[in-house]
């Protein structure tokens, strides 16, 4: 039986992903909305929402040791790693009010495990999360050109690793800060489903289908199903 699995390889650059060879010629280009609309659209609400970010900033320094910025690895377009951004929502392990979670307590989801109760969510990251408020700083990623507004979710390294050879295809376009499956049901979909969501979006991938896609993350947010 031939295993699907694909095997990675780290060049000298350390910060780029190999994919399996061949597979970067027959990349899609970018078919939804421009990229250079939506880094202008991102910096404009970057500098609307300046004041608000700023006052986040303040109130989760006051709540909990730690900075306000967490930085991830994630990976990009083409396998190629990048630091992405959140507003930090748990506590530091320095913390004394850090409780570790009881992993009996949770439910895995592919590779990932999920806590409805997680211990480490701070009182304000509990509201900062049910709102994806906490994804605001990835629009300076869009600025960036690391990650589009609409798109596949940015992959950990890990589960990356475990991508069957048709999981592949999530890396052909620039991650996005939402996407289909977050407007379906965000953190009540399977992972497997995610998976399947995500390639859907990329084949019918266009600005028509990236505008239903905003607007529909408004009362995906505001109804804050499947968040936690």
């Amino acid at each position: 039986m031939i295993n699907s699995r694909v095997d990675f390889r780290f060049i000298d650059n350390p910060g780029e992903l190999l994919v399996p060879r061949g597979w970067r010629a027959h990349q899609s280009g970018h078919r939804g909305l421009p990229m250079f609309f939506q880094q202008c659209i991102a910096f404009v609400i970057l500098l609307v929402l300046s004041p608000l970010l700023l006052l986040i900033f303040l109130a989760i320094r006051l709540e909990s040791q730690g900075g306000a910025i967490y930085k991830q690895v994630r990976v990009g377009k083409h396998g190629e790693h990048f630091g992405f951004y959140k507003l930090r929502t748990m506590y530091t392990e320095n913390d004394p009010n850090y409780v570790a979670p009881d992993a009996s307590e949770s439910s895995r989801d592919g590779i990932c495990l999920k806590f409805k109760k997680d211990p480490r969510i701070t009182g304000l990251g509990y509201y900062l999360r049910r709102y994806s408020l906490d994804e605001l700083p990835q629009l300076w990623n869009v600025v960036c050109g690391q990650m589009a507004l609409v798109g596949p979710r940015p992959a950990l390294t890990t589960e990356v690793a475990q991508y069957a050879l048709s999981d592949m295809a999530r890396l052909k376009v620039l991650p996005g800060i939402t996407g289909l499956w977050q407007v379906s049901g965000r953190a009540d979909i399977a992972f497997d489903q995610q998976l399947e969501l995500d390639k859907r979006y990329i084949a019918e991938q266009s600005p028509f289908q990236d505008i239903l896609i905003l607007l529909r993350t408004i009362p995906a947010v505001i109804s804050a199903k499947g968040a936690y």
